[in-house]
């Protein structure tokens, strides 16, 4: 366990890191917490702000917060949510998606470079952990 803390550690110092750089290349003004919303924008498309502050793990007013900010940025816009006119659902603009999938494409390229040597069976099981892993930490 020893080992396996220090190295979960260091993986997520770096992806702090690395999540950090991401923001700053999809905008200057982008905080590195906003870059995880436009992630799971593309994959989910539109969203409630309270679904998405649950799937964080954020309350609403932090939620708020960084949707203001990525709205004032032209990343993000609000629109009525045809299942309830009281809510709104959150979807990324068209340039926020053309900034995001740049800086992703980007990112993979990188994946692809450092992770060369590896096989497909030891990337499959590599992948199936760390999906096993975030699945233990739902609703942790």
């Amino acid at each position: 366990m020893e080992a396996l803390e220090r190295e979960l550690t260091v993986l997520f110092r770096r992806a702090r890191a690395s999540q950090g750089e991401m923001a700053r290349e999809v905008h200057p003004e982008l905080e590195p917490a906003a870059y995880g919303l436009l992630a799971r924008l593309s994959e989910t498309g539109p969203q409630r702000a309270t679904v998405l502050a649950g799937y964080f793990g954020v309350g609403k007013a932090t939620m708020s917060r960084q949707l203001r900010a990525l709205e004032e940025l032209g990343l993000i816009h609000r629109e009525p949510d045809p299942a309830d006119g009281r809510a709104f659902l959150v979807r990324l603009t068209e340039e926020g998606e053309a900034r995001f999938t740049r800086v992703r494409l980007a990112r993979r390229a990188r994946y692809v470079s450092r992770l060369r040597g590896w096989d497909r069976a030891e990337l499959s099981e590599l992948a199936r952990l760390l999906s096993q892993l975030n699945d233990s930490q739902e609703g942790a």
